[in-house]
């Protein structure tokens, strides 16, 4: 008998397939410390449209063990989507510290799409805390055709960064140059 969770799922790709999600409203919830997943949680149980990207990282404890957990990718943030009354129900909860309205909805979702993609095709992602200025390109064929983002370079590897222009934040993926055509 399988064992039923109340672990909110962490990736609603549905949600981006609701027309709530292109034509609605968007928050940048910025959360307390650590406060995450537990605001994910209640918004779960309040049946609150929400979206906070979670990647998987591993690491070798002080004991030598190979250890995985599941990080949110902009810390600090969730995106909850809805009204005023959805805004209310997450600032209720304890766990925001401020909130924003995204401006350009249909923009933000097109980016938290890719992102959503990156993650369920378990690409190996870095955060990238802050967009440096960089010619954007559109990628033309390989894993990553159709993906629009910024090239960046790094230490003898050239590197695609997919971003959530709202924030300023996203990841960056391994890239071959042959792959990208300027936009």
């Amino acid at each position: 008998m399988p064992i039923l969770s109340r672990e909110p799922n962490l990736h609603p790709g549905s949600l981006f397939e609701t027309p709530q999600a292109t034509d609605g409203q968007w928050w940048a919830m910025y959360t307390l410390p650590r406060q995450e997943k537990k605001l994910m949680r209640r918004l779960f149980d309040e049946d609150v449209p929400y979206y906070s990207p979670i990647i998987k990282r591993r690491y070798r404890s002080a004991g030598g063990r190979l250890r995985t957990t599941f990080t949110p990718l902009f810390g600090s943030y969730v995106f909850v989507c809805g009204g005023e009354t959805e805004r209310y129900q997450a600032v209720s909860t304890g766990c925001v510290s401020r909130w924003l309205p995204v401006g350009d909805t249909m923009q933000f979702v097109a980016d938290l799409r890719q992102l959503q993609q990156l993650i369920v095709d378990d690409f190996p992602l870095s955060p990238e805390r802050r967009l440096e200025p960089g010619q954007r390109v559109r990628i033309r064929n390989g894993a990553f055709a159709g993906y629009e983002g910024v090239i960046l370079r790094r230490e003898r590897e050239v590197r695609l960064q997919v971003a959530v222009r709202f924030m300023d934040q996203g990841v960056s993926v391994l890239l071959d140059d042959c792959q990208a055509d300027p936009i």
